[in-house]
């Protein structure tokens, strides 16, 4: 059975015994919060849990290192349609320890991309419409710095009102221990 149908399986047997109902909210965050974290498999369930936080609690937006890597990118757009639109008015921006990309590879990524059939040419292409692969996939050599970084970006957008709270933190993995990097409440827009 591929992975595909497994599941549509589940998924047939969740909606027909209405497993669904527990689940029931509406778009609005609760909490009037939006988390930017990391996609790391680890924190699928931990990070909620280590933060008190239930379905229909809070926004989670989830990319490579919870990094913000253009102002105005996807990320950014989420995070203001969740301000405006959602009535979100604190962010927070939750790295972890031992994140894959403080140790990405970067010529192992794009050794792996020609692997897998992506020709010089299409990387050349790429290159010359003026995105430098290289560092599009890099990611960083410490969380923290990392952390302040996004949050900086978020805080000093020029679309994000003052009002709006931005936090940093750093959680384990391994524990759901948070750290405070950065208290959004101490620090004023530049």
């Amino acid at each position: 059975m591929t992975l595909l149908n497994e599941i549509l399986q589940h998924n047939q047997s969740f909606v027909e015994n209405k497993e669904y109902e527990k689940f029931k909210t509406d778009k609005f965050p609760d909490k009037r919060m939006v988390i930017l974290s990391c996609m790391d498999t680890r924190l699928v369930e931990l990070l909620p849990k280590s933060m008190n936080i239930r379905n229909g609690d809070v926004k989670i937006i989830k990319t490579a290192g919870a990094i913000v890597s253009h102002p105005f990118g996807s990320v950014m757009r989420s995070i203001i349609v969740a301000i405006y639109e959602l009535n979100a008015d604190e962010v927070f921006v939750i790295g972890h320890h031992d994140c894959g990309m403080s140790s990405v590879n970067v010529e192992s990524v794009m050794d792996k991309m020609k692997d897998r059939n992506i020709d010089e040419h299409t990387i050349s292409i790429i290159e010359n419409s003026g995105i430098r692969i290289k560092n599009w996939l890099r990611g960083f050599d410490d969380v923290v710095e990392s952390v302040k970084n996004s949050v900086e970006i978020i805080r000093n957008h020029p679309l994000i009102p003052e009002d709006v709270f931005v936090h940093g933190l750093v959680i384990s993995p391994d524990t759901g221990k948070l750290d405070l990097v950065t208290n959004g409440y101490e620090v004023k827009k530049i």
